[in-house]
């Protein structure tokens, strides 16, 4: 900035007309006039150094940025692109700026796209996929967003153009399905194994209940072939033609009259034997099987009927079990993996309680309430020494067991945890005001009425 010049000396010859004091007021005026110079001058450099920082922070900002971003004319020619492009592309921004956009599309397809969203920006912004060219010529996919660029008039006079390549951010979806999908896999294998775990603990109990009505059919069996022995005996002397005092005898002799007499309640005890073999091996195959993601509706009370009877079967001193049937409750949901949670509530209040009496002093109480109008309540409480404190916020965490190496997997609670919350309930944890520990399973109820020709009576 130049130095301000001395007041100009008055002349030293009058002129005619003008006294000392006009011209004081003449030289006041010029240095007004000079002073507001140096002043346009000094805010003049300060605008100037404001810009060039604006400018350097614009720069910085593209020159940082991941995404790739060029600005375009209104006819598509390129006028200023970020390094991030630059450097997709392999070209640098003075080969860039003024090419046509098209020049860095792949396809004819990609170009089609650009063109009609360069078209309709005056209207609304667009994202669109076009495929790039890269550095080494292969085609880059790329997620673009074209926006219009106004100007002063208030007219488009451009596009701006910010794209995020989405090569890596599909081949990471990817990845993540991948690993999603092969979790759930591993989490239906967990819940299979702990499933197959529970069944083998019923085993010696079910083969004790398989063994009765098996070994009363195939009495029935032998009884019927003896009968069968001396049936054909008879028969064969009837078309022998015997005479009718032989005959007599010989019927006398075979108890063909208590045979016949016999037969129907050998055959009906047999069917009523095979069909509770059937019966127990088609509900172990229930169990057993993997469930399928189909909600149906459920006797939440034979669901309970049958955890109560099998578990107890599993041990050969179970505990006294205090649980009063009620009409059938119908919740939505899955009985396989129903039967699995009521099952491992009652396994852990048994274990609870084991070695705490014989039998006859140990006890188990299990109700069904009605929590709310939509809801039912199925608790399971033991007279065991309860949940220790620092325990109760770990009980359904995977793998937290309390059991001695080779009682238990910890994965018990943790899985019906999760097959509860899938059903739309909540699996709750508690030590009882009355003793031990009460674990409480609450699932939405549904009407029966909307379900007609099950065979479910109403929800209570």
């Amino acid at each position: 900035m130049s130095k301000p010049r001395a007041p100009s000396p008055l002349p030293t010859t009058p002129m005619e007309g003008v006294d000392e004091s006009t011209w004081m007021d003449v030289i006041q005026k010029m240095d007004e006039v000079y002073t507001r110079l140096i002043d346009d001058e000094v805010e003049l450099e300060k605008k100037n150094s404001e810009l060039e920082q604006s400018q350097q922070f614009i720069f910085s900002v593209l020159t940082s940025m991941s995404d790739v971003l060029l600005v375009c004319d209104a006819s598509g020619l390129i006028e200023q692109v970020n390094a991030a492009l630059c450097e997709l592309v392999g070209r640098d921004e003075s080969a860039l700026r003024g090419s046509e956009i098209g020049s860095l599309l792949a396809d004819d397809s990609s170009r089609t796209l650009a063109k009609a969203a360069i078209a309709d920006a005056p209207r609304t912004g667009e994202v669109i996929e076009l495929n790039l060219l890269d550095a080494q010529g292969q085609a880059v996919s790329v997620d673009a967003n074209c926006t219009p660029r106004m100007g002063s008039d208030g007219r488009c006079v451009g596009t701006v153009w910010v794209g995020r390549p989405t090569a890596e951010l599909k081949r990471a979806y990817h990845e993540m399905r991948a690993a999603h999908d092969a979790l759930k896999r591993t989490q239906q294998q967990l819940l299979h194994s702990e499933k197959m775990a529970s069944l083998g603990q019923l085993v010696a109990g079910v083969a004790h209940e398989l063994n009765n009505p098996i070994s009363f059919v195939l009495g029935n069996v032998h009884a019927l072939r003896k009968y069968c022995d001396r049936l054909r005996s008879y028969m064969e002397a009837l078309h022998a033609q015997a005479t009718e005092p032989e005959l007599h005898a010989l019927r006398k002799q075979l108890r063909i009259e208590h045979i016949l007499n016999d037969l129907p309640s050998l055959i009906e005890g047999t069917l009523e034997g095979a069909q509770r073999t059937a019966d127990i091996v088609h509900g172990l195959k229930r169990f057993s099987a993997m469930d399928s993601e189909e909600r149906v509706p459920v006797n939440l009370v034979e669901i309970v009927d049958r955890a109560i009877h099998w578990v107890q079967k599993g041990r050969s001193q179970p505990p006294r079990v205090h649980w009063d049937s009620c009409t059938a409750v119908t919740v939505l949901g899955s009985a396989g993996q129903l039967q699995q949670v009521m099952m491992n509530l009652l396994q852990n209040a048994f274990d609870a309680v084991d070695g705490q009496g014989d039998g006859g002093t140990a006890s188990v109480w299990v109700r069904l309430t009605q929590a709310t109008d939509d809801t039912v309540r199925v608790s399971v409480r033991d007279d065991g020494p309860g949940i220790a404190p620092e325990h109760m916020l770990r009980i359904f965490d995977p793998f937290f067991t309390t059991k001695p190496v080779g009682k238990g997997t910890g994965l018990g609670l943790s899985i019906s945890y999760g097959i509860v919350e899938q059903h739309g309930g909540t699996l709750t944890a508690i030590n009882s005001e009355q003793g031990g520990a009460e674990l409480s399973l609450v699932l939405p109820a549904i009407h029966c009425d909307k379900y007609t020709g099950l065979g479910f009576d109403s929800a209570s």
